[in-house]
């Protein structure tokens, strides 16, 4: 009997997990205004430090607003605010510096926007070009962009789509030239992003 309830319990479990309701089928997209989803859209970043390693901070809760229109892939347009306040390494010393005035200066800076100005579809992946604010300097950056999936969402019912971005920037651009090169100017960016609809 024992047996049998943990088998009824695993499956209980199991059975939202087994549902797949995502496709990687941009056709699945609806027209219409989506939110970003903060808990489930993360920014991560990387930089190379003296050579020897890799090493990656993340920053979650992102807000943000996608519109699309399938007649019109081209009028596309996604705004993300990325809360620098919230960024955090495996190191609370080096999520301390990161926070000072030597990088992200996040008490006078707490948070980075990015505005789209063009969007290009290519079947499943597009290149979002748009001006990223960071410390107060504005530059243009163009993401690489691919759906992961899209579908309503088995828990919110929602229409949700799921967008993986990436692209590489120069933090001196934007005023952070503290130790370059020994850390590495150039800054790798991979943006997990989901949207669920709201009109």
């Amino acid at each position: 009997m024992k047996t049998l309830a943990i088998a009824f319990a695993v499956a209980a479990i199991a059975t939202p997990l087994a549902a797949q309701p995502a496709s990687v089928d941009i056709s699945k997209i609806t027209a219409g205004t989506y939110k970003a989803d903060g808990s489930h859209t993360q920014v991560a970043f990387t930089v190379n430090h003296m050579g020897f390693t890799d090493y990656r901070g993340l920053i979650a809760d992102a807000k943000g607003e996608l519109t699309r229109d399938p007649k019109n892939p081209a009028a596309a347009s996604v705004t993300i605010e990325i809360p620098i306040s919230n960024l955090a390494t495996t190191s609370a010393g080096l999520t301390k510096h990161l926070h000072a005035a030597d990088f992200f200066d996040s008490a006078k800076y707490p948070t980075a926007t990015f505005r789209s100005t063009k969007v290009v579809v290519d079947g499943q992946t597009a290149k979002i070009t748009g001006d990223l604010t960071l410390r107060g300097v504005t530059k243009p950056v163009t993401l690489d962009a691919r759906l992961t999936g899209a579908g309503p969402n088995p828990m919110s019912k929602a229409q949700t789509v799921g967008f993986h971005a990436s692209a590489v920037i120069k933090r001196s651009d934007f005023g952070m030239t503290y130790i370059v090169p020994v850390v590495s100017d150039a800054v790798d960016l991979q943006i997990e992003a989901a949207f669920e609809k709201v009109n």
